[in-house]
């Protein structure tokens, strides 16, 4: 009886010991999977919103939350002394070791658009939407803008001819960095607006086409006595 007693607690002890060791390992394996999910912005650890605004219909980080490396493909922009990255239609800035997802500032000139964004028009200008950043295109790409008055956007397309936006592409002649690129942008747009008094970082209230043509003559002329092409 003895034996039977001790053979029987060793094999329940052995059993105890077997699902310890399972359940240790579920755990790690869970944490594991957590971890490489932070690691990259994506995963459990990281909460997602949906953006159906205009239609858009696209799933997205929530803002204020810190990744250890950048997603694969992300492009650098500078802007007034800082430095940014984007992909997927998601705004990283450095911040220490890690990435916050944040919002791009207001003024902030790019070449590229999110590969998927809703296209609203206030007036005749063209607004692009995505992840809830506005963006209208002016010399040489676009620049992130503050929202139009909701009440007069339209996702339909106007009907007026005054629909073309006169968009100019801009190209180093001297090998500019990114960084003199994007400092170069930002004195000439402050330069065109106090010369033109249209500011296209801003809903206007009301603009004719003519304000719009003076400003990208005036940062046309600009950049090229900065040593740029613009055509």
């Amino acid at each position: 009886m003895s034996y039977l007693y001790n053979e029987n607690k060793s094999f329940a002890l052995g059993l105890i010991l077997a699902v310890c060791a399972i359940m240790v390992l579920g755990f790690s394996q869970t944490a594991f999977a957590q971890g490489r999910g932070d690691r990259h912005g994506r995963g459990s650890g990281h909460q997602q919103y949906r953006d159906a605004r205009y239609e858009h219909n696209h799933n997205y980080p929530a803002r204020g939350q810190a990744i250890v490396s950048l997603p694969r493909g992300n492009r650098e922009v500078f802007y007034r002394g800082a430095r940014y990255h984007f992909q997927g239609g998601v705004w990283y800035r450095p911040e220490g070791r890690r990435f916050l997802i944040v919002a791009p500032p207001i003024g902030l000139f790019v070449p590229f658009l999110p590969t998927f964004y809703s296209t609203i028009w206030f007036g005749s200008i063209p607004y692009y939407y995505a992840n809830e950043v506005y963006y209208t295109p002016t010399v040489g790409g676009y620049t992130v803008v503050a929202p139009p008055p909701q009440d007069e956007v339209s996702q339909a397309q106007p009907s007026s001819d005054r629909t073309q936006t006169g968009q100019l592409f801009v190209y180093p002649r001297k090998g500019q960095s990114q960084q003199q690129q994007a400092d170069d942008r930002y004195a000439c747009h402050g330069w065109a607006v106090n010369q033109t008094n249209y500011d296209p970082t801003k809903p206007p209230v009301s603009v004719s086409e003519i304000q719009r043509d003076n400003y990208r003559r005036a940062m046309a002329a600009c950049l090229d006595g900065r040593g740029y092409t613009v055509k």
